[in-house]
């Protein structure tokens, strides 16, 4: 086969791969292995480079992580942290959402979003009942909250992971340079979902009373267990942040933890090995191969000049275009291909543009592509997980009503991430990191005031009670 003919039969097939995933008519576990079989099956990638093209690092990470987390699951600890925030707030919905926001933001920095929103949703729809008003601006909220918070660190999202495992970037590399834009995007988030919901998250006094004598504490199932895995998770976090200096992949690090949990656990490990996403993680194997295989006929290459072209070789109008083209293709189109294939394309612009220090480019694709996945319902997995448990409790949030209320939030945190980036460049990281930090601080206090101000006109304006509310 010539090498014309290799790269149009790659492109087509990845192209044609891509719009199978879009389209959602098959599942895209079942594409990306189709798709490279064919790479393979026509010579395009032999056996061994097909082999090499798969990354094992990011496999290793999300395998170990699954495993703890099953295991973790198992003890009744999300639930428990749900209806504490939700006491803590004193039955009052506005001050719930902002609560089971946090929880949902802060697991998802450390856990997989699916899961999050797996043990957290359950428990919203059990306290929206309780108050008698529509969960759907509470689950609105959680799916923000969990993409943001799963922007925060290296293993939050499957977009960082695979950045974290191409380019040698650390845990600790990620929290210090995107937790602090993340905290300002969060508080301005939260603060705009309560203003748009507060003439609908309204509950009469004692319905309130009611999450007051939920006891949290009754849904911890098993104490011993739950010792063991906070332990392995504190070992394992305590892992990722020292793993660059014991020059130890996180995937070393996450499969070492899994494996410590399934022997402190002592028990047949198959039901641990169950909550392993296996469609996810052959999804990613079949999705390297393709990608690798467009990278050996050289088209990556090629659309690296082209955008060293558009952008004049320029570090900035680089990270800009990257930044905002990968938020509005992910708020439409699956973020795992889209990160796949402009890792490899990024790498390809810094040695055809002779750029040593990629950074800048790495936290843009990280902010956009996470970012972006708010933008509709189908952008990011999360996303689609709790549309599909609210459909089936009676409550569908439609495409057009989830969007205007998630797409404008996920413009103003890109607009804010387009700043945070233009002062992290011009500034260097020291100072843009006190100053948004700082900023953090302040918007953090003057959204308090705010929010009180209103929880207060609310509870002068006669109590309601709601009917269910189906749409966003």
């Amino acid at each position: 086969m010539s090498e014309q003919t290799q790269v149009i039969l790659a492109t087509a097939v990845f192209l044609l791969t891509y719009a199978v995933i879009v389209s959602e008519k098959i599942h895209r576990t079942v594409v990306a292995l189709v798709g490279a079989a064919i790479m393979v099956l026509t010579g395009i990638l032999n056996a061994e480079e097909a082999t090499h093209a798969i990354d094992f690092n990011t496999i290793g990470l999300l395998v170990g992580m699954m495993i703890i987390v099953g295991i973790t699951r198992q003890t009744g600890v999300f639930e428990y942290l749900a209806i504490k925030a939700a006491r803590q707030a004193r039955g009052e919905p506005l001050r719930i959402i902002a609560a089971l926001s946090l929880v949902t933001a802060v697991t998802s920095a450390f856990l997989d979003n699916v899961t999050t929103v797996l043990l957290i949703v359950p428990v919203t729809f059990a306290i929206a009942n309780q108050l008698q008003i529509s969960p759907i601006p509470f689950l609105i909220a959680e799916i923000i909250a969990s993409n943001i918070g799963g922007t925060a660190t290296l293993i939050g999202d499957p977009p960082n992971i695979m950045i974290g495992s191409q380019t040698g970037l650390g845990f600790m590399d990620f929290v210090i340079n995107l937790t602090p834009v993340i905290a300002v995007i969060y508080i301005l988030t939260i603060f705009m979902l309560r203003l748009i919901y507060r003439r609908q998250l309204v509950a009469r006094p004692e319905l309130r009373e009611k999450i007051l004598h939920l006891n949290e504490k009754d849904e911890i199932k098993d104490p011993v267990l739950l010792k063991k895995c906070l332990v392995v998770l504190a070992l394992t976090i305590a892992g990722f942040v020292l793993h660059q200096y014991l020059h130890l992949e996180s995937s070393v690090i996450a499969l070492s933890g899994a494996s410590l949990l399934l022997l402190l656990n002592r028990k047949d490990p198959e039901h641990a090995l169950q909550a392993v996403e296996w469609p996810v993680i052959f999804f990613f194997a079949g999705l390297f191969v393709v990608v690798g295989a467009l990278e050996k006929v050289g088209v990556i290459e090629a659309v690296a000049r082209f955008c060293l072209e558009v952008t004049g070789g320029e570090m900035v109008p680089a990270a800009m275009l990257i930044l905002w083209v990968s938020a509005i293709a992910s708020a439409f189109v699956d973020n795992i291909p889209f990160v796949a294939t402009m890792i490899p394309l990024i790498q390809d612009m810094g040695r055809l543009g002779g750029i040593t220090d990629l950074n800048l480019l790495w936290w843009s694709l990280s902010l956009g592509a996470c970012l972006g996945g708010n933008g509709t319902i189908i952008g990011a997995s999360a996303n689609v997980v709790v549309v599909g448990m609210a459909e089936k409790r009676g409550y569908p949030i439609t495409f057009l009503g989830y969007m205007k209320v998630a797409f404008p939030l996920m413009i103003m945190s890109i607009v804010v991430s387009t700043v945070y980036l233009l002062y992290w460049h011009y500034e260097h990281e020291p100072l843009s990191l006190v100053v948004t930090l700082g900023a953090a601080a302040i918007l953090a206090v003057i959204t308090t005031l705010l929010s009180n101000v209103l929880l207060r006109r609310e509870d002068r304006s006669p109590a309601k009670t709601l009917s269910k509310y189906k749409e966003a």
